[in-house]
């Protein structure tokens, strides 16, 4: 079972959650402001024609982003936050597949393999007595033992669902739809679950040992 000092937050993150909720979102805005001007941003540099259409164009530099944000959270706060490090893995293998084959669907499924590996492995880590939810929320809060396995099953389902919606929207609605959706969609809806978690978070929220002493 993941013990409070397994998940005790770096004086970095403490000191530094707006860098890292930049550092999140960047990217992610880059690829649909990217998508949404690709035409201009050929105009204005011919040699991203190369790529592809719009959305390769938004590829490659939500590739770039996500790649600089990850140096960025290296110097910066000293770590790779594991979330953000898996998906920049699944964003660069996938996001060269895309362009390299001119196929857009390699970009568009990485949302659902991330989301459904993050699911399975929150869900399939309390098989083996981990709440891994701890190492990923570490910054934020610091919760009992049963609080992280409840939050660990509630994220766990929810990034399953997340994988099972990014499918519906990519393969039945068009791609500026999807795009639009990845950020300004999927962020709400991210956010609206997140707050709904907070009575669990309350009931269950532990004080630290050297906070306690003083």
């Amino acid at each position: 079972m993941t013990t409070e000092s397994d998940i005790t937050p770096s004086a970095a993150d403490r000191h530094h959650p707006m860098l890292k909720l930049a550092l999140e979102l960047g990217p992610l805005l880059i690829f649909f402001f990217a998508n949404l001007r690709g035409a201009w941003l050929v105009e204005r540099f011919p040699v991203l024609l190369e790529l592809g259409g719009p959305l390769f164009v938004a590829t490659a530099l939500f590739m770039a982003a996500t790649v600089i944000s990850l140096i960025v959270s290296k110097v910066m706060l000293g770590h790779l936050p594991i979330m953000p490090f898996v998906s920049g893995i699944v964003v660069v293998i996938f996001g060269s597949l895309s362009i390299y084959l001119q196929n857009e669907t390699f970009i568009k499924m990485k949302p659902t393999i991330v989301n459904a590996l993050f699911g399975v492995s929150l869900l399939g880590g309390l098989a083996f007595g981990k709440s891994l939810l701890g190492y990923v929320f570490n910054a934020a809060f610091q919760l009992d033992s049963e609080g992280w396995r409840k939050l660990t099953v509630r994220w766990g389902i929810f990034f399953l669902f997340l994988a099972v919606l990014n499918e519906v929207i990519w393969r039945n609605f068009s791609d500026d739809f999807w795009v639009a959706f990845k950020v300004w969609g999927t962020m709400p809806i991210t956010i609206i679950f997140t707050m709904a978690q907070m009575p669990l978070i309350m009931k269950h929220t532990v004080t630290p040992a050297g906070e306690a002493e003083k």
